[in-house]
């Protein structure tokens, strides 16, 4: 198969200036304001975004120092999967967060909840549509039990 090539259609301002300390997911976050910034080619692409109140940002674990295809998970101590797991040590650093859309000015996003390290690329933009993005969750794997830990855990070591 042909390499994929992504160009970043922007970057991701927070205020998680160094890896120790990034929290782990966005959900689990008080407040935690930033600004995505567009870069001029795409701003048209923004618009009628500002009617959705939360959007995925789909971006590049830039800073990760290689892939890994087992890791031990945040509050997890057993080595698993990185594909059973949401850590950025992946053969492709592609992150995905949900975060909450406050306003769009110009080529400037201000959101809320971020769990992303400052100047980190971003690849993508895609509104949240509670009817397409909700699922039953049923099972959650090796999670089972483990999940009520990440309401108390709010940052960690993640890279």
């Amino acid at each position: 198969m042909q390499p994929i090539k992504f160009t970043p259609i922007g970057k991701i301002h927070s205020p998680h200036k160094a890896k120790q300390g990034t929290p782990i997911q966005p959900s689990r976050l008080e407040r935690c304001g930033g600004e995505v910034e567009i870069f001029p080619e795409f701003i048209s692409g923004l618009k009628d975004l500002s009617g959705f109140s939360k959007i995925w940002l789909i971006f590049h674990f830039h800073a990760v120092d290689g892939a890994r295809l087992e890791v031990t998970p945040y509050l997890d101590d057993q080595t698993r999967g990185v594909f059973a797991t949401r850590a950025p040590s992946r053969p492709n650093p592609i992150g995905l967060s949900l975060v909450e859309l406050l306003s769009i000015e110009d080529n400037l996003i201000k959101v809320d909840g971020l769990d992303i390290l400052d100047d980190t690329p971003l690849l993508d933009i895609k509104p949240f549509i509670p009817d397409v993005d909700h699922a039953e969750c049923i099972k959650v794997g090796w999670l089972e039990g483990k999940t009520h830990h990440f309401r108390t855990h709010r940052a960690a070591e993640r890279f």
